[in-house]
């Protein structure tokens, strides 16, 4: 599944989230929001057999100044596109991930991929 995941979109995801990554990084504001986008990178390139755990207490101010600029939006595009593909019966898997990321996205400070 981690192939198909790959072909058909994920490679292309990793590469888009590695690139805003290092952007946030060459700023050293920007360094903690870059290191999120890695996380996102990673999670990409194989979602299938890992899982998040989220303990967004951890970075209480983090979470809540990503989920303004960036969090709320990415979501919602990730539960929408996770709906939309859990459709079709063969989309649930992938659907499934996307919901994975929803939830990642809203608040990733303090996040684990396992």
């Amino acid at each position: 599944m981690n192939v198909i995941w790959l072909i058909f979109g994920g490679l292309f995801v990793a590469l888009a989230y590695f690139i805003a990554g290092i952007i946030w990084c060459i700023t050293i504001i920007g360094i903690p929001f870059g290191l999120q986008s890695f996380k996102f990178a990673s999670l990409s390139l194989a979602p299938f057999g890992r899982h998040v755990d989220s303990n967004p207490s951890r970075h209480i101010i983090a979470n809540v100044i990503w989920l303004i600029l960036f969090g709320w939006y990415t979501a919602i595009g990730f539960l929408i596109g996770g709906i939309l593909i859990c459709i079709t019966i063969v989309g649930i898997p992938f659907g499934l991930q996307l919901f994975k990321y929803a939830k990642l996205a809203l608040m990733p400070f303090g996040a684990e991929i396992h």
